[in-house]
């Protein structure tokens, strides 16, 4: 939720915007119409209630008592104006910071880098689907015939591999030493802390999601279970964002830093004929999520970590990668900036290759915070509201995608990335006659 105060004060700025976020501007005439009549309201009634005060105090029973009713029915009308003035303000989105670049689809997104190499093969690289099927690792056919279509099965290494790449992600971010060198390497001026592992619930309350707001627009992705009016997630982060809702943390204890690991559930319901084959787009996924609640001051350089974090992650798996800056136009609503990582995929586009997003990092200032009311307090007793950022430590089918599809042999094998040998237990994945479930 944005700051009442800010967009009365610049009710034009507020409206460039949202407009850069594909939200209608109008939002804001109607939100400053509806607020008018609100604070007026207001006003009124605290007038009413000080002649109410008064005429009690001079005894003037059947006047205080007449004008009782009065107050009532117009605290009914502030409560109407309220709920309105409050759906209104929910729908605007978070204003994306002056250093977003400006675009309205992907197009206008910012290549900010290219880190690594892609690999060279004396052969056709074979997309991920055709690997996983001849060394039975994935089988979304008998998941289409359990759950339908954009479901699948994890066999044999693939399970191994997702469980090295959880190990890997909490050896590294739970240590202190890691992250402080990560900060000291990329001059970050933010303090050291390590990542507290956390596995969330994936079932969350109507005022938690809508807390971090995904409900206003985006609702059309997220599974709801009416009968108990509980939310799917769709990412940790949407679980991890309400742990302090309402809360009044100390400054000492900031940053606090989680890495969170779920199953995630999204409807995809944008995407409909975009990869329905295997496991790129799915209904179902795991997911590890990295989540940070700062200070105001120190976002920008939280930002820069988790995304430094995230590169070195990928690079560790020896994958080449892009980086870019989000345009607006491409930002949720909570963003207010946001940069992607993209993989290269060699097996895509018939062996062609193609760079995939794996993986993302936003910035949502106070939006979620002001929302969720989480807060700190600072040394000379004031309260502030913190700032939240989230970001993928490693999406797991994409990730197992990107490994199988980089790592793959002429002979049909695949080799496990080295940083990863020692947790999934296996140097390589081999063509064998294994029994065939």
């Amino acid at each position: 939720m944005i700051d009442v105060k800010l967009l009365r004060e610049n009710p034009e700025k507020f409206k460039k915007a949202i407009a850069a976020k594909q939200a209608d501007p109008k939002l804001i005439d109607d939100f400053l119409a509806v607020d008018e009549g609100w604070k007026k309201l207001v006003r009124e009634l605290d007038d009413m209630r000080a002649w109410q005060k008064k005429l009690g105090e001079e005894k003037k029973i059947d006047e205080a008592k007449a004008l009782k009713e009065q107050i009532k029915s117009r605290e009914v009308t502030l409560e109407e104006l309220d709920g309105k003035r409050s759906g209104i303000l929910k729908r605007i989105p978070n204003p994306p910071l002056d250093t977003v670049p400006t675009g309205s689809d992907e197009s206008g997104n910012v290549t900010l880098r290219e880190v690594g190499k892609r690999p060279v093969f004396k052969f056709k690289p074979k997309d991920y689907i055709d690997i996983a099927e001849s060394l039975n690792l994935i089988d979304t056919e008998r998941a289409g015939k359990v759950s339908g279509s954009r479901f699948g099965y994890l066999l044999n290494e693939t399970v191994r591999l997702e469980f090295a790449l959880a190990q890997f992600a909490l050896a590294t971010l739970t240590d202190k030493k890691a992250v402080g060198k990560l900060i000291k390497q990329n001059k970050l001026n933010i303090p050291n802390f390590p990542f507290v592992p956390v596995v969330p619930p994936v079932l969350i309350k109507k005022e938690m999601m809508e807390g971090m707001g995904y409900v206003e627009r985006g609702s059309d992705e997220i599974y709801f279970l009416p009968k108990d009016d509980l939310y799917l997630v769709g990412t940790s982060e949407q679980s991890i964002g309400p742990m302090h809702s309402g809360e009044i943390l100390s400054e000492d204890e900031l940053p606090k830093r989680y890495l969170g690991f779920s199953t995630c559930f999204r409807r995809e319901a944008g995407s409909y004929g975009k990869d329905t084959k295997g496991i790129l787009r799915v209904h179902q996924f795991d997911k590890l999520e990295m989540f940070s609640i700062t200070k105001p001051e120190w976002s920008a350089e939280e930002h820069k970590l988790l995304l430094v974090i995230e590169e070195h992650l990928t690079s560790s798996l020896g994958l080449c990668f892009k980086v870019l800056s989000n345009c607006a136009g491409e930002l949720g609503d909570p963003a207010a900036a946001k940069y992607d990582i993209e993989t290269w995929m060699p097996g895509q586009q018939g062996g062609k290759g193609e760079y995939r997003e794996t993986s993302s990092t936003s910035n949502t200032t106070d939006f979620q915070s002001r929302r969720l009311g989480v807060k700190f307090r600072k040394k000379d007793g004031a309260s502030e509201l913190t700032h939240m950022l989230n970001g993928t430590a490693f999406a797991i089918g994409r990730t197992l995608i990107a490994i199988l599809e980089n790592y793959q042999r002429e002979d049909g094998s695949v080799v496990v990335p080295k940083v990863l040998q020692k947790y999934a237990g296996i140097k390589e994945i081999k063509p064998s006659k294994r029994r065939v479930l």
